[in-house]
């Protein structure tokens, strides 16, 4: 045995891609409505991101922590604004992970609160976040994490206490099945934090980067979150993480409280910085492709084996009355590429940019093969 095998693979190998499109070794096209788990939102091979990679490449691609590094100041301007200070990984668990660190320096608490059916990340702060029991399976959690349940206030009232730092949440929960948040329970929510003086973190490592139709989620919910987390397509592919937090928090993580060799390195932050500006052009022109997305999918959800649709943006979960595994796999076998995720539901995370033509013919097909169960 040469790896563990605690991924399923798909017995497919795929050689070569480009925008929503992935080609086998063999030659046959697939159409991906998965943007490999929610990374390439401007779609496989950028070509703007693709020559920022290039040149780079020709200089150099890894420099320490130790010394100026002017990509980094560019992509974190363009990620925060004035508003907000950042720190950059090497993954959306590691930028959970930084969050928890600094509520805790910054609040001189312990506690986190977060949700049932949360995903954070497989790290081990992270994964005491998130509030799935088959994450935790057969491990001890660290202390210190509250879960109450998603949209529900008094849940959450419930649970604060003096030592509580932080509320953390997904917007849009991802891998728990594609429930977007309520604008009356994050309204509530953002009241009740104001009140006790809790930090809110917001995990945008999936729905961020445009995903949603914004920039990040919290943009349709009328707030501006302490803490915010973002990795998956902030590289369009290159592993990069990023802790943003507002800016009188910054100095809470000071000289020697946290660091990462090989975070926000040339490399990663080329790519980044080139999927930004794509965003930029790409984000404007976006609503009338979701708008397209979602008449689609409410055709699906009229079908007799569909129990609802939902989510938000070009984010969508279809819940299902038949096994979403034989779906995936059938799927797959028609040359469409989708996910799984929560209790039998369909995910749905096509690329920003793929060309609508295409997305039309692939959800014209789920439809076709879902109507037959």
């Amino acid at each position: 045995m040469t790896l563990f095998p605690n991924y399923h693979r798909a017995p497919i190998t795929f050689s070569k891609m480009s925008n929503a499109t992935w080609y086998s070794d063999k030659g046959q096209a697939y159409t991906d409505l998965s943007s490999g788990i929610g990374v390439y939102n401007v779609g496989a091979n950028h070509p703007t991101v693709v020559h920022a990679l290039q040149q780079q490449a020709e200089k150099f691609w890894h420099l320490p922590n130790l010394y100026q590094n002017p990509l980094q100041e560019a992509v974190a301007q363009k990620l925060g604004g004035d508003n907000y200070t950042v720190y950059f990984a090497n993954s959306g668990a590691e930028a959970n992970e930084a969050a928890i660190k600094l509520a805790r320096l910054a609040t001189g608490k312990s506690t986190i609160i977060s949700f049932t059916q949360s995903f954070h990340g497989r790290t081990y702060g992270a994964m005491s976040a998130t509030g799935q029991d088959s994450i935790h399976s057969g491990l001890p959690m660290l202390t210190g994490f509250k879960y109450a349940n998603f949209n529900v206030i008094d849940s959450v009232a419930a649970l604060i206490d003096d030592d509580t730092a932080a509320i953390m949440l997904e917007l849009v929960q991802g891998e728990g099945g594609v429930f977007p948040a309520n604008q009356e329970f994050i309204s509530a929510l953002v009241k009740l934090a104001q009140r006790h003086n809790i930090l809110i973190i917001v995990d945008e490592v999936q729905t961020g980067m445009g995903r949603t139709g914004t920039k990040f989620a919290y943009m349709n919910y009328q707030f501006e979150p302490d803490i915010v987390t973002s990795a998956k397509a902030l590289a369009n592919g290159l592993p990069v993480g990023a802790m943003l937090a507002k800016n009188h928090l910054a100095n809470a993580l000071s000289y020697g409280t946290h660091g990462s060799t090989f975070g926000g390195n040339p490399l990663v932050m080329s790519a980044a910085q080139a999927t930004l500006s794509v965003l930029d052009d790409v984000l404007p022109t976006l609503q009338p492709k979701i708008d397209i997305f979602w008449e689609k999918l409410a055709a699906i959800a009229a079908l007799s084996v569909v129990s609802e649709v939902r989510g938000l943006g070009m984010m969508a979960g279809i819940a299902l009355e038949t096994p979403v595994k034989d779906v995936v796999s059938d799927l797959l076998d028609e040359h469409i590429i989708v996910l799984s995720a929560g209790q039998n539901t369909l995910r749905l995370l096509p690329p920003l940019t793929i060309p609508s033509d295409k997305l039309i013919n692939a959800l014209d097909k789920i439809k076709n093969y879902l109507s037959k169960k």
